[in-house]
């Protein structure tokens, strides 16, 4: 029996074709001819022995952490993402402080708030839906000039999900934790805000939708928002994330 390697799961069937988008398979005793985007598969090992990998899916880089935006990758071809998980909506603006201000750096910083903005819900790749650029335009007699300007929005996706039940095993019982770390991106930031903090996160509730884990609980101070998207998690922190009034928030809870 030949098994594949897919995003959060292996797939133990028969492989019928791999063509340029997809892998074809029969589970076993079943006649109904299955697919998964290529994509999404790291590799194939057949009963045979032979292993086939896929550059597609290794492609993607992991992003663990708000600070790992840099691994962020950005594509305007749908076919990139197909068979990823959408995560959330985004998008950034960016402006010069003067008309003197470089095109290609305003730019760049709208990209980087974008990738920042991506990275705090989780994702590592974002589809570029629209992007809108103005060069430097300067003033006359009777007309005030306007500084370089980007606006992009997109939305952002992964190749894995986080693993619910690996959560909850994390956890284990406990309900009660500390936020140790505030990161906030706003529609007029240039860069995201970090600060160390110290603030109560109570855990009332754990639901799956479609694949996303959202989190209901109480964050001291955060009266606005009981409801909590989960952006990852390791041995020793998990991070929540949520969007208020178009700023986008990510909190680094310790266990």
């Amino acid at each position: 029996m030949d098994t594949i390697f897919a995003n959060n799961q292996k797939i133990a069937c028969t492989v019928k074709e791999v063509t340029p988008d997809a892998v074809t398979y029969l589970y076993p005793g079943e006649d109904v001819l299955n697919s998964v985007y290529k994509n999404t598969v790291q590799k194939i090992i057949f009963k045979s022995g032979r292993v086939q990998s896929f550059a597609e899916s290794t492609s993607f880089k992991s992003v663990t952490g708000v600070m790992d935006y840099p691994n962020v990758s950005v594509t305007m071809l749908e076919s990139e993402v197909r068979g990823l998980y959408k995560l959330s909506d985004v998008s950034s603006k960016a402006k010069g402080t003067t008309v003197f201000s470089s095109q290609e750096r305003v730019k760049d910083r709208a990209y980087n708030k974008l990738k920042i903005q991506a990275a705090m819900f989780g994702a590592n790749v974002i589809l570029l839906s629209n992007q809108r650029t103005e060069g430097n335009k300067f003033g006359g007699y009777w007309q005030s000039g306007s500084t370089a300007e980007t606006n992009l929005t997109g939305i952002a996706y992964s190749n894995t999900l986080v693993d619910i039940e690996k959560f909850k095993a994390l956890i284990g019982k406990a309900t009660s934790f500390t936020a140790v770390t505030r990161f906030q991106l706003g529609a007029s930031y240039a860069d995201v805000a970090r600060d160390e903090i110290s603030k109560s996160f109570f855990i009332t509730n754990i639901e799956n939708e479609n694949g996303i884990i959202m989190i209901e609980g109480r964050l001291k101070d955060e009266s606005n928002v009981s409801r909590f998207q989960l952006a990852s998690f390791t041995d020793n922190t998990f991070s929540i994330a949520y969007r208020y009034k178009g700023t986008a928030y990510n909190f680094v809870i310790h266990l």
